[in-house]
Parts: structure tokens; sequence; C-alpha cells
């Protein structure tokens, strides 16, 4: 529905999103209205759409969509307005004098003959100008949000949009709304595409060919990892995408992909006997991975520095013995400029990585050992007992600029450089940590490349592996593993394609046969709070669902709504807050589910130190400490130590966390899970995915449900492939850099 009426009082503002809390006199009745504004003040004049609702704390409201602003006609509302402080240079007293002198004309007079304000003492002719020059953006601004608002398009957002366009902006989107997909971060091709219909831009116009084409790329990145998608693929996405015929329009998307060419938007190659279409991105971010790989490789490819005493030293100091296979992998990482280490869990990789520091220590290199996650890199620095830290924040995130403090001009201060869980590394982190590394610094990477390749675009482990360009020692002899667990010794069975091993005997991996969807959800649940707890004498916090799937009576979303109910229930001692179709209650655990690069942090470090910083990153845990419900607020306690309060805008990157995806777990450990075995799409469901749920697990595994479900993932090895082009730049560049040094 639409009212309006004046704004009589603000009780509330967030400048940062335009959140809003304020009084309108509607009807002769004050209503409390909320929703975002562009800039609102006492006095002015909207014109609102939404509708009434009642908050459980703060009775009736109307929360409003849309908005319109109506300048005030009243002489005491024209007063209030130019008294907000909405117009530079015009504060109290000259409001006074303006609307004393022209009444009702004020605001036509500060628009249209700003020179008659000079007749005002006090106001020059060349401050006249200034205060129309002011009231004139400002209307500009909000005739832009409002056209935009029109489309659905968020006060913030629209913000964004006019900061790129300015002046231009109604004009440019009116002529190609479009535009947007490829300018303005957050604006995808549906939102594009829903302006244009409504301005009636031709369905088989140049530029939503253009936008689709651009969107089918970025979607393939995105959604499948894919960092270049054969030609063929692309025109079939495109047809389904605009529903357009491919024959029929098969040179028009020709045109439109020579075009983009031209203006190096995107690659076209021939692999495999294939066209291929890559975005400029991916390109220069793999080539250029391609590149420094084999310059850091090729740069030592000749040391042989004889460690052995070295290695037998760290033995001795810590009463062990290293098998030959991983002596090698020491050998192999001390003397080469890129070395990978890669092995399922109980290998010894954490050990070597301490071996491979003390010796580098030794010979007076400065080391950082680094991990893709918060988590990852925590566990780092447990089992290493040395300072571990995130890619993000070795390479210096810089909130204002949204770039990497370290670069190629500022490169990293370190002679070697070791990446823990690097198979969750994609393609544009690799290429940021890469460009800030010098020629002369050892890359060791470490990882299990058995896992669910990284979240981001790109196979960036396995690309390494297979371009044979690098040393890679494969680790398969097991250590790390107690003659009563199960845990270790079945995922490499898992990992082997066979059926894991279940025994009575065993304290750690279990097996509870359920065959109903509903009957294996209520066991998960009964598990998670009640049984496991009881037996182990933990709290349910402790325990983590896995599940392959979203969706469905045992996915994470349904599994998340039980737990909550069960683990944290609604209480009048705990706030709440609702976003989409989510209710997040102060208590919840919680995950980040994108990487926000400029939210800000803060940290009480042990020494009661504070640390700050920005960015928090996908899969980072916590728990909601406080909900502000009156400014949609929320204060987040991560696991990491970090304190995070997201505005009501960022909200919608949280997810309830008691039940997450196998994918969004990769690395992160936790000392229970339970998983469970269920029936799915065999495209999901592979050996891969339970073989990467059953490493996240440090004391406990309970699988439930059906073993045959069970057994057809592990029999399946089906694993979607990324189309990337980063093992083909490897070998191109290592092959020129031989013949260089040759």
């Amino acid at each position: 529905m639409q009212i309006e009426g004046e704004i009589v009082g603000i009780i509330f503002r967030n400048e940062s999103n335009g959140y809003t809390v304020a009084k309108l006199l509607h009807n002769k009745t004050e209503t409390v209205v909320v929703g975002n504004f562009f800039q609102i003040s006492v006095g002015e004049n909207v014109r609102l759409v939404g509708e009434f609702i009642t908050n459980k704390k703060y009775g009736e409201q109307f929360s409003f969509t849309k908005f319109e602003s109506i300048h005030p006609t009243t002489t005491k509302s024209i007063r209030k307005y130019l008294e907000s402080g909405l117009i530079k240079g015009v504060g109290p007293v000259t409001a006074g004098f303006i609307v004393d002198k022209f009444g009702k004309d004020s605001l036509e007079i500060i628009e249209f003959k700003p020179e008659q304000l000079a007749e005002i003492k006090g106001i020059s002719l060349k401050k006249a100008y200034k205060i129309n020059k002011c009231f004139s953006d400002l209307k500009e601004v909000q005739n832009t949000v409002m056209f935009l608002n029109e489309y659905d398009i968020s006060v913030n957002m629209a913000l964004k949009i006019y900061k790129k366009f300015k002046e231009k902006t109604i004009k440019t989107l009116q002529e190609n709304p479009y535009c947007l997909v490829e300018i303005v971060e957050g604006i995808g091709f549906s939102k594009a595409d829903n302006i244009a219909i409504k301005l009636g831009v031709a369905h088989d116009s140049e530029f939503r060919i253009r936008a689709g084409i651009l969107h089918c790329l970025h979607q393939a990145a995105e959604k499948n990892g894919h960092t270049y998608l054969p030609l063929e693929n692309l025109l079939k996405n495109l047809s389904e995408l605009l529903n357009l015929n491919a024959l029929q329009y098969s040179q028009a998307f020709e045109n439109v992909i020579q075009i983009l060419c031209l203006e190096k938007l995107v690659f076209r190659f021939f692999k495999e006997y294939k066209n291929i279409i890559m975005l400029a991105k991916y390109y220069y971010c793999e080539k250029f991975i391609g590149e420094k790989i084999s310059l850091l490789s090729i740069s030592t490819k000749n040391q042989t520095l004889n460690i052995d005493k070295d290695i037998k030293h760290f033995e001795k100091i810590n009463k062990i013995s290293f098998h030959s296979e991983q002596i090698n992998a020491i050998r192999t990482a001390v003397n080469s400029g890129v070395s990978v280490i890669t092995g399922g869990p109980g290998t010894g990789k954490t050990t070597i990585i301490k071996c491979i520091i003390s010796i580098l220590e030794a010979q007076g290199k400065k080391v950082a050992l680094l991990a893709p996650t918060g988590r990852a890199s925590k566990r780092m620095s447990e089992s290493s007992g040395k300072e571990a830290s995130t890619i993000h924040r070795a390479l210096g995130l810089e909130f204002e600029s949204n770039r990497f403090g370290f670069n190629d001009e500022n490169p990293l201060p370190y002679n070697a450089i070791i990446v823990d869980e690097f198979s969750m590394v994609d393609v544009p982190l690799a290429y940021n940590l890469l460009k800030a590394i010098t020629r002369d610094c050892k890359f060791v990477i470490v990882g299990d490349k058995d896992q669910l390749p990284s979240v981001g675009a790109g196979n960036v482990l396995d690309d390494i592996i297979k371009s044979g360009v690098v040393n890679v020692v494969q680790l398969t002899q097991i250590f790390r593993q107690d003659e009563n667990s199960l845990i270790i010794f079945n995922a490499h069975k898992i990992n082997e394609g066979e059926m894991p091993k279940f025994d009575n005997r065993s304290k750690d991996f279990f097996f509870e046969s359920i065959e109903e969807p509903i009957a294996i959800k209520n066991n998960i649940i009964s598990l998670i709070t009640e049984r496991i707890p009881s037996y182990l004498n933990i709290p349910p916090l402790q325990i983590q669902a896995l599940a392959p799937l979203k969706s469905g009576v045992c996915g994470t979303e349904n599994l998340n709504r039980e737990l909550q109910n069960k683990i944290n229930p609604p209480s009048k001692s705990k706030s709440e807050i609702i976003s989409g179709m989510i209710v997040f209650r102060q208590g919840d655990k919680i995950m980040q589910t994108s990487n926000n690069y400029n939210l800000e942090w803060n940290k009480v470090l042990k020494n009661n130190r504070n640390e700050s910083g920005t960015g928090v990153f996908n899969g980072d845990i916590g728990y909601i400490k406080k909900i502000f419900p009156s400014t949609g607020e929320i204060i987040i306690n991560f696991d990491d130590g970090k304190i995070c309060k997201y505005p009501k805008s960022e909200i919608s990157q949280l997810s309830l966390a008691y039940a997450i995806t196998i994918h969004k777990s990769q690395g992160s450990e936790f000392d229970v899970i339970v998983i469970p075995s269920i029936a799915g799409p065999s495209i999901i469901l592979n050996r891969n995915l339970i073989y990467t749920a059953v490493t996240r697990a440090k004391k406990m595994v309970v699988l439930v449900g059906e073993k045959r479900h069970l057994k057809r993932m592990i029999s399946n090895k089906f694993l979607l492939r990324r189309f990337t082009m980063l093992k083909n730049f490897l070998i191109e560049s290592n092959k020129k850099l031989c013949e260089l040094f040759e």
C-alpha cells in the first residue's frame, strides 16, 4: 500500500546503509516507518510504498520498500526542511531569513532564481549559487535513487551506481541498462535484464547478448569453478539464458564475441581441438601463475644441499624417526624453488612442515606459514608451534582500496613461504600470493589432492601437480593412528574405493543403519543434542553436522532449523532478527558464506592488546553475541577471536552453522562430525565428497542412514571436470624458460 506525509522525527538512522526508523505525520496521526532512505530530514514530505507490520518489541510499523521525496509546501515544513542541514550553507538562521523573505516560493527561488538569494543580508552572489548547486545536486541524486528504486534497486546499490555515472546515470541506463553488469559490482544479469524489459530494450539487442556472454562466463566460474568455457557450452548456456535460438542467432553471438575479443574482455583459444572462450580476468591470472611458478622452479633447478645432518638432528630432538618417504619430502622442499607435498590424513605432513621450518630457519631464512582460512591457519599454528596467518591477512588487505598491500611492487619480506590446505586456494588468491613473492623465495605447497577443489574458480593444486613442472612428493605411509581409532584408517579405505570398517570395538567411527529420511533426521538431532554430549561429556555446539546437500529432509537448511530449536530455542531474553527465510537468534552458531573484504573486526590478544583489521571470509564460523533489533545490526564472535559488527545490509552473507555442507567444511576440523548417508544426485554424491567429510573429524565420525547409499558414493569416482588453462600455461612457460636457460 501507499502512504504519504511529513517526517516529524527521526528515531534512528544508520548513515552507512540508509536504514532509518522515523515518525511520519500521516492523516493527522504519527506512524513509525522503517526502511532505507538515501537522505532524510525532519520536515521532508515523502510518499512510501510498503505494508504495515507488527514488531514484537516496538508494535505496529510501516515497513516500506520504495520511497519518493515530495518537496514541502507549507512555510512551516519548508523552514524545517531547510533547517535540516541537507543543503550545505543553509543553517537554521539562514533558513529563517530565506523563508521570511520568500515564503512558500523559497524552494523555487533556490532552484530557479538563486541570484535573488543575494538580496538577503549575509548571502553573497557566490554563496547563492553554491546553495543552488547543492540543492540541484541533491535533487539529482534523489531523482536517480527514486528512478532506480522503481526497478527494485536498493538505496545502497543506487548510490553505488550514481557514483559511477553521476548526472548521466538515468540517461546511460535508459540507453543500455546492461552496462551495469560490467561496471557495477553486485548487479547481475537478471537485475539488469529486469530493468531493460521495463525500459523496452529489444530482446535480441547487442547490449543484451554482450551482457549474457559475460554473465555465462562469470556464472561458470562462480558456480562450477571453470576459468573458461568451450564455445559450444557457452552458446548453449547463452541460448538458454536469453531464450534465443542458438542457430538463428549464431552470427549475432559470433559478432559480439569478436567485439569482446577486440576489447580484450575475453580471450579465444584452441585447446584439445576445441574453440574456447576465457574471461580476461582468469586469462591474466592463470597465465601469470604459470609463468611465476615456472620461474621459481627453474631458479633452483640444480640445487642439492645435503641436509641429512639437519634431519637427524631434528629426529633426535623430537625423538622420532622419519620414513624414507618423509625424508624425500623434506629434501625436496629445501632444495626446490617450488615443491608440492601431498597426502591424506596421518601421513605426517605436519611433522614434515616442522622439520622444514627448522632447517630453513637454521639457514637464516625468514619463513611464513600461511593457510586459506582462519580456522586452517589457527590449526597450523597449534600443530607447528609457530605463528601462522591467513593468506589474505599476510598480503595486507587494505580496507579503503579493497586491494592487497603486498604485491609485485611491495613484495612479502620472506625467504620461504609454506602454504597448507592448498587444495582450497582458487585462481585469484594464488595469483595475488604469487605476485607478492620474490624470485628467490622458496614456495612449499602442502595439501591433499584427493579433497574437494576450491570453492572459487580454478583447480590450482591439481593443475600444478599434473603439469609435471614442479617437484611433487606423494605421501602414502600412515603414521598418526591410534590402535583403536578408525578415522584415519577408514579415510584411506574410502579414498581407495573401499567401504570403511565398522567395528564394535571402535571408539571413534560408527554407522547407525536407518532407512527413512525423517527417521535419519530425527536420529541426527538426537545424536547431536543428547546422546553424543552425554557419551563424551561435551556441549552440542562442539558437534558438527556435515550434510552433502542443502535441501531435503536431511539437508543443511532443515537440519539447521531443527537443531536451532533444540540447542538455542526462542526465549524472551534472546533477541532475534529475520533475514530472508532465516531467523537469527542471540547465541546461534553461524557461518560467513562469502568473502567480505571490507567488514571491520577487532580482536583482544593474550596480552590484552587490541588488534583491528578488515575482512571476514567464506567458511569462518562464530556465534551471535548480540542483536540490535531496532537497527538490524548483529555482533558476532568468530572462532579465531575476531569480533565483528554486521550492519543489516551484510546479514544476508550469514547462515546458521549447526549443520553445514561438506563443501563449506573444507580447511576446517571438528571434534565430532555427524553425516547423513542419503540418496542424491551422483554429480554431487561422490567419493571425493565423503572422503573430504570424514577427514574433517578429529575425535569421532558418526554416519546415519543406509549403507547402500554410502557404498554408492564411495564407488562413484565421478568428479565434475573443471575447465582451466593453468596446466597448459605451466607447461608452456616452463618450456620457454628451459629453452632460454639452455
